[in-house]
C-alpha cells in the first residue's frame, strides 16, 4: 500500500516537474483578463494582444453635460489608460509563486476551472482636470456685484450676475468612479452658484440719490468766537466719496451705500487740531488778607473732536436724508473750576517766594521778562506731579509778544528773541530750591550772567552762583516735582521800574526746612584775552563791545531737606562755567585795532 502511494507520488511530481518545463516562459492554460485567454503566451505577447483587445481607453465614451452644453471624451482624454505590461506580468506569475503544492494546485485550478486576472489601468488625475479646466473656461462666469456708478452727481445702476464655477475636484472624482467600471457613461457637471451679495441694487440706488440731492454741512456744537466755522461739501463731492460696503446682517451680508471711510478720515484728521481745546484749570491768586481764592482766568471745558463718532454719524443719519449733521465731540472738564475752595486745595498760606534783581536791563529785556512770567501767574500744580517750564512756557516768538535781546548762543551771547526768559527760570528754581521742593531737571548757564548774582541794593552776591537756570524750549528745560499732599498755587509779580521778579508758592507747609551750602568759587579760569572783529554794519572808526569777559569757575551747591528732623532728601547741584572773553566790533578802515588771535582782522560773518 505504501509503496503505490510512493509511486502515485513521485509520478505526480515528474508531471508537475515536466508542466513547467513545458510552459516555462509561457503563461499557463486557463489564465484570461477580462475575457481574453492567454494560454501559452509569452508576456510580450500577452501585452501586445491585450493592447489590442482592451481597447475602452481609445474608444469609450463618457459625456458631460451641464444644461443644454454637452462634452464628450474618450478615457484616454480623461487620463485613463491601460497598462498591458504589467497586466501580462501578473498573468505571468500566476501559478509561479508560493510552496510547490501551492503552485500545482494554482496551476491545476487555472487549467480545470480557469483563473481570470482583472487588467491594470492608470488613472492620471492630472490630464482629467486639465480636460475639466478646459470646460471651465468655456462654462465658468464670473460673479459681478451690482455696482452703484456716479456721473457728475447721478447715480447709475449697473444689475449683478450670478458667478458660476466648475467643481474640478468632485467632478474628477466621479470621472474615476465611472471610468472603473469600464463602461460608457454621463456625468453631469458639479457647477457651484455663487450669487451676487445684494440684489436690491434699485433700493440702495436711491439711497445713493438721497445722499447727493443737497450737500452736506457739517456743525460744530455750542461754537464759540474764533472757532472755525460750519464745514460744506457739495454733491460733487460727496459723489467723490460714495462707496458701497458689505455689512453683516442676521441674514447674512448686505451691500450698504456710504460715504468713503478713508476720504472722509482723512478730512476729520486734517481738521481736529483746529477743534482741539485741552482743559484748563481757572487760574486763581491767593488773597492774603481773607485767605481765600480769587478767579483771575476761569476754567475751560477741553474738546475733541470724536473722528470714528462723526463718520458713524454721518454714515447713519446722511441716508436717511439729514444733510446737517453735528461734529460727535468729547468734552473733558478740567480738574479745578471756577468754584475752587482753597481750603479744599490744600492752599492756606504762603510756602515760598523769592525775588530776584535785574538792574541794568534793557527794556527788550524787561518786556522779555514780563512776557514770560506772565505765563505762569495763578497756574495750579497738583500734588504729586512734576512741572514743566517748557510745557507752560509756550513759543517763545515776536507773535507772543516777546522782544530780542541779549541770549546766549553757542560760544557766544548775541542779539535773539527772548532774552531774559532765564531771569524767570532762575527765579523759579530758587523758589524751587529754597521751597525744598525736588528738582527734576535743571540746567545752568554757560558762563556767570551777573543779573543772576545782584543784590537788592544792586551789588553782587557770589554766593547765588550756581543757583540759576536755563530754559530753551522745548530742548532745554526746567522741571520740578510737588511732592506734597496739597496742590500749589503759583504767583508772579514783575516790578519793571524796580527791577525785580518775585515768584509765589501758595500751599499747605508740612513742615519741612531747608539747609544749603555752597562751595563758592572754584577753581577759577581768567577769561581770555578780548577779541576784535570787523563788522561791515559799522562805520569807520566805530567800536562797540558786544560781549563781555568774566571769569570762569567751578560751583558745588548742596541742599538738605528735613522735616522734624528727618532728612527727606539730599541733592547737589554742580555747576562748571566757562571762563568768556569780551569781544569788540570796529567799523572797515577803523584804526589802531590789535589783530585777532591768528594775527589777522577777523571779519563778521554776514
Amino acid at each position: 500500500m505504501l509503496g503505490g502511494l510512493a509511486i502515485f507520488l513521485c509520478l505526480l511530481l515528474v508531471a508537475v516537474i515536466g508542466f513547467n518545463a513545458y510552459y516555462s516562459g509561457q503563461i499557463f492554460p486557463g489564465v484570461s483578463v477580462a475575457g481574453v485567454d492567454l494560454s501559452g503566451m509569452k508576456p510580450d505577447e500577452a501585452a501586445a494582444v491585450l493592447e489590442s483587445r482592451l481597447d475602452y481607453p481609445q474608444h469609450g465614451r463618457i459625456l458631460f453635460k451641464d444644461g443644454e452644453k454637452y462634452w464628450l471624451a474618450t478615457p484616454a482624454e480623461l487620463g485613463f489608460f491601460l497598462d498591458p505590461q504589467a497586466t501580462a506580468r501578473i498573468a505571468y506569475q500566476q501559478g509561479r509563486t508560493g510552496s510547490l503544492a501551492r503552485r500545482a494546485l494554482s496551476q491545476f485550478t487555472a487549467w480545470y476551472t480557469g483563473a481570470s486576472i482583472p487588467p491594470q489601468y492608470v488613472f492620471d488625475t492630472n490630464i482629467a482636470q486639465a480636460y475639466l479646466g478646459s470646460i471651465a473656461a468655456q462654462n465658468d462666469l464670473l460673479k459681478i456685484e451690482p455696482s452703484l456708478s456716479i456721473e457728475g452727481a447721478t447715480v447709475m445702476v449697473s444689475p449683478g450676475q450670478t458667478g458660476r464655477s466648475l467643481d474640478i475636484a468632485t467632478t474628477s472624482a466621479a470621472v474615476q468612479t465611472q471610468l472603473q467600471s469600464l463602461q460608457d457613461g454621463e456625468i453631469p457637471l458639479v457647477i457651484v452658484e455663487t450669487p451676487p451679495v445684494i440684489l436690491n441694487t434699485e433700493e440702495q440706488a436711491e439711497i445713493a440719490r438721497q445722499i447727493l440731492s443737497q450737500p452736506l454741512t457739517l456743525t460744530l456744537p455750542d461754537a464759540k468766537e474764533n472757532d472755525p466755522g460750519q464745514f460744506t461739501f457739495e454733491p460733487e463731492d460727496l459723489a467723490k466719496m460714495l462707496a458701497i460696503e458689505t455689512v453683516p446682517s442676521s441674514e447674512g451680508e448686505h451691500y450698504q451705500v456710504t460715504l468713503e471711510t478713508d476720504g472722509l478720515r482723512t478730512f476729520l484728521e486734517g481738521v481736529a487740531p483746529q477743534l482741539l481745546r485741552y482743559p484748563q484749570n481757572a487760574r486763581f491768586i491767593f488773597n492774603d488778607d481773607t485767605r481765600q481764592l480769587e478767579v483771575i482766568q476761569p476754567a475751560k471745558t477741553g474738546r475733541s473732536l470724536n473722528v470714528d463718532g462723526t463718520i458713524q454719524a454721518i454714515n447713519e443719519k446722511l441716508p436717511a436724508g439729514d444733510h446737517k449733521i453735528a461734529l460727535d465731540i468729547e468734552y473733558t472738564d478740567p480738574q479745578v473750576g471756577d468754584k475752587a475752595k482753597a481750603k479744599q486745595l490744600g492752599i492756606t498760606e504762603l510756602v515760598s517766594s523769592y525775588t530776584s534783581y535785574f538792574y541794568g536791563s534793557s527794556s527788550e529785556r524787561i518786556q522779555n521778562i514780563t512776557t514770560a512770567a506772565g505765563r505762569f501767574h495763578g497756574i495750579l500744580v497738583p500734588p504729586g506731579s512734576t512741572f514743566s517750564m517748557s510745557d507752560w512756557l509756550g513759543d517763545v516768538s515776536l507773535d507772543n509778544g516777546y522782544a530780542e535781546a541779549l541770549i546766549i548762543f553757542g560760544n557766544r551771547t548775541i542779539q535773539g528773541v527772548g532774552g531774559g526768559v532765564c531771569q524767570v527760570s532762575t527765579t523759579l528754581f530758587r523758589t524751587v530750591f529754597f521751597g525744598g521742593y525736588p528738582v527734576v531737571e535743571r540746567y545752568p548757564h554757560a558762563y556767570r550772567v551777573y543779573y543772576y548774582e545782584q543784590t537788592a541794593g544792586g551789588g553782587n552776591d557770589s554766593d547765588m552762583a550756581g543757583l540759576d537756570a536755563t530754559v530753551f524750549a522745548p530742548l532745554v528745560d526746567f522741571k520740578f516735582t510737588n511732592d506734597s499732599a496739597n496742590w500749589l498755587l503759583m504767583e508772579t509779580y514783575v516790578d519793571g521800574p524796580g527791577r525785580t521778579i518775585t515768584w509765589k508758592f501758595y500751599s499747605t507747609s508740612d513742615g519741612r526746612e531747608v539747609d544749603w551750602h555752597t562751595s563758592g568759587l572754584k577753581n577759577v579760569e581768567e577769561a581770555p584775552k578780548p577779541l576784535y572783529e570787523e563788522n561791515p554794519e559799522l562805520a569807520s572808526g566805530e567800536v562797540e563791545q558786544v560781549d563781555w569777559e568774566v571769569e570762569g569757575a567751578d560751583v558745588t551747591v548742596t541742599r538738605t531737606v528735613t522735616r522734624s528732623g528727618e532728612v527727606l532728601y539730599e541733592d547737589t547741584f554742580a555747576t562748571h562755567y566757562l571762563p568768556w572773553r569780551a569781544v569788540f566790533q570796529y567799523g572797515p578802515g577803523t584804526q589802531g585795532m590789535p589783530p585777532d588771535e591768528d594775527g589777522k582782522k577777523k571779519k563778521k560773518d554776514n
